[in-house]
């Protein structure tokens, strides 16, 4: 029904498009005809903006989400779809100016990979400079799925494999039973239930082959949970299988610090300590009063960075966040989880129940559909913030990570062994 595997395009039942909402009045007060036409129109005046208040409107997204919020949510996403259409026209200008797929060589995303700034030609610096702005503002749809492929690494490193490689792994893996693929039939129903196509039987089969097939190509990985919402977003953007599978091995093999998705999920824990430094340095006021609370950050943040923001964000705004994420590298993620926690330090201040923070931060990320708004903070108002110092900061917490979980499989085992011993000895009395 596909045809070849690698060329496998998914129709995923919809496309781009302008917002379209059906509403539903909640509240709308009847009023009496007074013999005082002011004082009626005045009451008239009155009931209406009340009721555009109370207006519950639904429509799809970009990518074929039911969305649900009020008429200012639908505002806001009017205008950064308008933001999205100009910065579009930037791209095809500079299209034009320097030549097609310009942003596609492999020297204007090298930087990451361990060149320097200093060996690079002025003309490519220029370039790496320009991309990195544009990228930030956002990357038409269109063009998406190349730059992404190109500017995080995928296509360098698809192209280290046969062409074939994608086909015969899928083909190999045909029919084989792990805990792997056990855990992802049962988390598939789960994933991003009611979209248009994800949640049909060509959707799933197609998002089962992508994490069937990694966890067959990284058995230290296998499949982790969060897995499936990342790729399930992947498949959406890229559209094909294997594109998808490509951006998804990039992702686990070089944007993201090692371990985050291995059984014991160190390198997760790893990045949680950090994001926990991190808060205290940049937002100390927040990171005081949490901390005199008792509340963990980690209860939000770990599904942020193991989902990257994929449940937890509008989906838009979660492509704004994975556009920068795939050109800059993980430090993006700990920008915008800090940017979250800064736009709200005043309401999480005067906040005194661990409910209300969770309730507080849940609210502004699943309104959060200005994009914009989210990275300026990100880039602008939360300081310095290298890979470098990350980096340093991850080696420093990795010691107190591993013994945390050296100490949990010790009393795992004691208390394995504990209950063996109980068991013999019930069966000898017998």
């Amino acid at each position: 029904m596909f045809g070849t595997q690698a060329q496998r395009e998914i129709s995923n039942g919809f496309s781009p498009r302008s917002l379209h909402w059906v509403t539903n009045l909640i509240s709308s007060p009847r009023h009496t005809t007074t013999t005082n036409n002011n004082n009626n129109n005045k009451r008239s005046s009155l009931s209406s903006s009340k009721a555009t208040a109370f207006l519950s409107v639904k429509f799809q997204d970009l990518y074929g989400f039911a969305v649900e919020g009020n008429i200012d949510d639908v505002n806001v996403l009017n205008e950064v779809r308008e933001r999205v259409r100009e910065q579009g026209k930037v791209w095809w200008a500079l299209e034009a100016s320097k030549g097609a797929n310009w942003y596609l060589r492999p020297q204007i995303s090298s930087i990451t990979e361990g060149i320097t700034v200093a060996s690079l030609k002025p003309s490519v610096l220029a370039d790496t400079i320009a991309l990195k702005r544009l990228v930030r503002k956002g990357i038409p749809p269109v063009l998406r799925p190349k730059v992404w492929l190109s500017a995080s690494g995928a296509v360098k490193k698809r192209s280290t494999v046969p062409e074939s490689y994608y086909d015969d792994l899928i083909g190999a893996i045909d029919g084989k039973d792990t805990p792997a693929t056990r855990q992802i039939d049962h988390d598939l129903p789960r994933t991003f239930p009611c979209h248009p196509w994800l949640d049909t039987p060509e959707g799933q089969a197609s998002l089962r082959r992508v994490l069937v097939g990694y966890s067959f190509r990284d058995s230290d990985v296998g499949y982790c949970q969060g897995l499936n919402y990342v790729a399930a977003l992947l498949l959406l953007v890229m559209k094909t299988e294997e594109d998808a599978f490509w951006m998804l091995a990039v992702l686990l093999e070089n944007v993201l610090v090692n371990d985050c998705y291995t059984d014991n999920l160190s390198g997760c824990h790893v990045e949680q300590r950090v994001f926990r430094d991190l808060l205290a340095k940049k937002c100390p006021r927040i990171a005081a009063h949490l901390e005199a609370m008792a509340f963990d950050v980690s209860l939000i943040t770990t599904e942020w960075f193991l989902c990257l923001f994929s449940k937890s964000l509008p989906s838009e705004t979660t492509m704004r966040v994975w556009d920068v994420l795939f050109n800059e590298g993980a430090k993006v993620l700990f920008r915008v989880a800090l940017a979250i926690f800064k736009m709200k330090e005043e309401e999480l201040l005067r906040a005194h129940q661990i409910g209300d923070v969770i309730n507080i931060l849940q609210q502004t990320t699943h309104h959060l559909y200005d994009p914009d708004e989210l990275l300026t903070v990100a880039f602008d108002k939360i300081g310095s913030m290298t890979t470098n110092t990350i980096t340093k900061q991850r080696k420093k917490q990795e010691p107190a990570v591993m013994a945390e979980i050296d100490q949990r499989l010790r009393r795992l085992n004691s208390l394995k062994v504990d209950e063996n011993q109980t068991i013999s000895t019930r069966s000898d009395s017998l």
